[in-house]
């Protein structure tokens, strides 16, 4: 009897070891990839706003291939076609799109000029050159696996002047109110908290601010009929600079009290506050 209980304990041991191994030779790894090829349609591009519609740019590449111990996969891939103004795309204002499993992205005269005026913040009627690249990448087993990034182009262009992100004052005029100004929430006709309007899209002051305090921007003193403030809920922006919106929330300043540079840009769409 002991000796059965021996060897049903030995064939349980076997088993549980060959199971073991089984589950191993079945897992599946990741075996890697091959960085995708871009290429461009142009190398120079012509933009004007008369032919906005038309496809101004077309970026192909090629597919990375991933691998895995069972073969090519077949999970969808994602890529992430970015433009910057230098070939080691660190600028603070590089554009990034994301493209699922797609091989080709096209972008309209009217999508380009503004991807580089509003979005990279670009000066409009000077000639640039804007390099292209693409990052792919794979999720396997709820991690990122493959991140691969392909050559770099380039091409040439000039952009013109789009259509403001956000519709500047037509009072040509811009104050400003709030507890974080020197004259707070006092909003009178003789309100002297005003910009400088440096050009139809862009205005700028320099001010004494109590730390931590809200703002809003006015196109006329005395009136409360129409404000700037930022795209979000009251205060809850960023306070160093953030996304502009006609009508939008309170503007929270930074922490520290003491001397800024409020910049206003209905161009981009942005507003910043800078510590001088």
């Amino acid at each position: 009897m002991k000796n059965l209980l021996k060897i049903t304990s030995l064939i349980a041991v076997i088993a549980l070891a060959f199971t073991g191994c089984k589950k191993d030779e079945n897992k599946v790894f990741f075996d890697g990839g091959t960085a995708p090829v871009i290429s461009a349609s142009k190398t120079a591009v012509v933009l004007t706003p008369a032919t906005e519609p038309e496809v101004a740019i077309q970026f192909n590449w090629t597919n990375p291939n991933y691998q895995f111990t069972t073969g090519i996969s077949s999970h969808d891939v994602q890529y992430s076609l970015e433009f910057d103004v230098n070939s080691n795309f660190a600028s603070a204002n590089k554009f990034v799109t994301t493209i699922s499993k797609d091989l080709k992205k096209s972008f309209t005269v009217l999508e380009l000029n503004n991807i580089l005026g509003n979005t990279m913040v670009l000066p409009f009627g000077q000639n640039v050159t804007i390099f292209a690249r693409v990052v792919s990448s794979l999720r396997f087993e709820g991690a990122v696996n493959g991140t691969l990034a392909s050559n770099a182009v380039s091409f040439t262009t000039r952009p013109f002047a789009p259509p403001p992100a956000v519709t500047p004052p037509t009072t040509n005029r811009l104050v400003l109110v709030g507890g974080a100004s020197p004259g707070g929430w006092d909003n009178n006709a003789n309100n002297t908290q005003v910009f400088t309007q440096v050009s139809p899209t862009l205005y700028e002051i320099t001010i004494r601010l109590t730390g931590g305090g809200p703002l809003l921007f006015l196109p006329l003193a005395g009136d409360w009929g129409d404000k700037y403030g930022w795209d979000g809920p009251n205060e809850a922006n960023n306070p160093a600079g953030d996304k502009l919106a006609r009508g939008g929330g309170n503007i929270k300043v930074p922490a520290a009290t003491g001397t800024y540079k409020i910049t206003v840009n209905f161009q981009s769409g942005r507003f910043t506050i800078i510590p001088q």
